[in-house]
């Protein structure tokens, strides 16, 4: 097979608000609840002053913009499964309120183990980079 899938370059994008509602859903799903996240007087005694989303929200949007990209994959030969994340890191806090906006690129193809790796940045509002990581998808023989 000398085609493959995707493509070097191949990209998605997604942008969401970070809601409250968003936050404290995420909480009740995961069960973390740590103030950093859902006690507002707690933020306003740190030096950060107010809510955080949850870092790993910003790996489910990370999920959605991995979705994206092989959206047109779906009539392939192969199923794309994710097998990981590697070298992500948060580097800056994103607050209740903010717009992240996330890139998904293709950055490498391994054709003989059937994978291929994405590069994802989230920046905010700001168009300060605040997360990064790479996501590593494995092309399925269909059955």
């Amino acid at each position: 097979m000398d085609d493959f899938y995707v493509k070097i370059g191949d990209e998605s994008r997604f942008t969401k608000t970070v809601s409250e509602s968003d936050v404290y859903m995420f909480a009740g799903i995961t069960g973390d609840f740590s103030p950093n996240h859902v006690n507002k007087s707690y933020m306003e005694k740190s030096s950060y002053g107010r809510l955080m989303a949850h870092g790993a929200l910003m790996v489910g949007f990370m999920s959605t913009v991995s979705t994206m990209v092989i959206a047109h994959c779906r009539d392939a030969d192969e199923t794309p499964v994710s097998v990981g994340y590697d070298k992500i890191r948060f580097l800056k806090p994103v607050f209740l309120g903010d717009t992240v906006s996330l890139v998904y690129r293709i950055s490498s193809i391994d054709t003989t183990r059937r994978r291929s790796v994405g590069d994802i940045e989230i920046t905010n509002q700001d168009d300060e980079l605040v997360a990064v990581g790479n996501h590593i998808l494995q092309w399925v023989p269909n059955s």
